[in-house]
């Protein structure tokens, strides 16, 4: 099928076990400086609500044989629990190919758990890092001890990704989930959680009606679909331009409790429905337009 096609030349693959440094930081292998109890709550933002600037925290990356971690560098002295986004690629796709989207993640506070498997549909290595970082969350030998926010955990991807994201949904460790321009392969009909559904007004592979597809069966969970002008399907990789901003405000509120990124999608000043510079399309379900934009 179109939307099955590589993301990534062939060599990509193997410079993927050499990206071992990222941001102002380098993965670290050292034993944490303190293991005082951190408490989850909202963490630093970007300057004025700017979502798609880069934020506070200086990143480091991991690379392991199944899953490579995104995370803000001095996690280890943290003074909060960082919550989880898990990552699907895309087909043929590895996480390097995204890069710069989950290092931006990452220098928002989050901790990112990229799948390196180039078929990720089935969602299993994407729920393997969230184990993995159950794990380590607990393992005293580890910069995560005590540093993982395994309540609040949303999953994203793109492509095949996407719907595995999808799919992953139906998981009850998931708060939120965030399908980029999803491959058909998925039932959202198990999702539980609320949903971003993005499409790129200019994609012929995973054209914006199968996305509204997904989006039309989401009835049952408050869901957002959004249609970023003259993006195509493959706007998100390397640079990832308009989908750094919502993708992030996303995240931040809803598992980071975010006011200022609420109204971005909820309530009468919704800030995405506003902005047809950057959107060609925006809806939100009955469930979704029930959602207040200050939390309850």
């Amino acid at each position: 099928m179109l939307w099955r096609r590589s993301l990534l030349a062939p060599l990509a693959a193997l410079t993927l076990v050499l990206s071992v440094s990222a941001g102002a930081g380098t993965a670290s292998a050292s034993a944490p400086t303190g293991t005082a109890a951190a408490t989850p709550g909202p963490l630093a933002a970007s300057s004025a609500g700017d979502f798609g600037a880069p934020g506070p925290y200086a990143t480091a990356v991991e690379v392991g044989a199944i899953t490579t971690l995104y995370y803000p560098r001095d996690i280890a002295d943290s003074d909060r629990r960082h919550p989880v986004i898990v990552w699907g690629n895309g087909t043929n796709g590895t996480p390097l190919v995204y890069r710069d989207l989950l290092l931006h993640w990452a220098s928002q506070g989050f901790i990112v758990a990229a799948a390196n498997t180039p078929q990720s549909n089935l969602g299993i290595s994407m729920r393997a890092g969230i184990d993995m970082l159950t794990r380590r969350n607990a393992d005293p030998g580890s910069i995560f001890l005590h540093r993982v926010d395994l309540e609040h955990i949303g999953a994203s991807g793109h492509s095949q990704g996407g719907a595995a994201a999808i799919v992953v949904g139906a998981d009850p460790r998931i708060d939120a989930i965030l399908p980029i321009q999803p491959g058909p392969l998925a039932d959202i009909n198990a999702v539980h959680v609320p949903a971003l559904l993005l499409a790129g007004q200019k994609d012929s592979i995973v054209f914006p009606f199968l996305v509204k597809a997904f989006y039309n069966a989401a009835d049952h969970i408050p869901a957002v679909y959004g249609e970023l002008r003259g993006a195509d399907h493959f706007t998100v990789v390397g640079d990832p331009g308009p989908f750094a901003a919502p993708t992030t405000a996303w995240f931040r509120a809803h598992l980071m409790g975010d006011r200022t990124a609420r109204t971005q999608f909820f309530g009468t000043g919704c800030g995405i429905c506003a902005d047809t510079a950057t959107w060609s399309d925006v809806r939100r379900n009955a469930l979704a337009l029930s959602v207040p934009a200050a939390t309850p």
